[in-house]
């Protein structure tokens, strides 16, 4: 092989590899990057403009606790189950000049929020009919009681962090 071949041939995996080894933080996390393009319009005013970059999460549900029996009742104890969703909340990161507002030394702030994790429950139900199970008493006939029914909660599980920060050129 030339030398020119392998040149190419080395630049061309690294691409892929710089490329897959850049998606593959994002992939595991559940986000997806999302750059905002503002250099040209730093370029066509002539100043220093806001950065800007965020992280979209991909929700994924996952699979609901299935009903479960119990002795003494006729519907099992959690009748419509709950469906478990895991996301994540968005993140940004943005960077902006500051017009010498707070003295000399702070000519930017920035802000920096990772996307977080976020699990959630979305409601269930909880009912019993007004039969009760068959009685040996009763010839194997059913009793009679008051009907039962219950809402299960949605839950919301999660941990945010962000860090506000100035200084001289973020």
């Amino acid at each position: 092989m030339k030398s020119t071949t392998r040149g190419t041939l080395a630049a061309v995996v690294t691409g892929i590899a710089a490329t897959v080894a850049s998606a593959a933080p994002a992939a595991a996390a559940g986000t997806v990057p999302v750059p905002v393009p503002l250099g040209g319009v730093s370029t066509a005013l002539g100043m220093e403009v806001p950065t800007l970059a965020a992280e979209l999460p991909l929700p994924k549900p996952g699979a609901p606790d299935g009903p479960r029996y119990v002795t003494g009742r006729l519907l099992p104890a959690r009748t419509l189950p709950q469906l478990p969703v895991s996301t994540g909340l968005p993140g940004v990161d943005a960077r902006s000049p500051l017009p010498h507002v707070l003295g000399d030394g702070f000519d930017h702030i920035g802000v920096v929020a990772p996307a977080t994790d976020l699990r959630a429950l979305a409601p269930g139900l909880s009912a019993d009919a007004p039969l009760t199970a068959p009685r040996a008493d009763n010839f194997g006939l059913p009793g009679t009681r008051i009907p039962q029914a219950g809402v299960l909660a949605p839950v919301l599980q999660t941990a945010t962090d962000a860090n506000l920060g100035t200084g001289p050129g973020l």
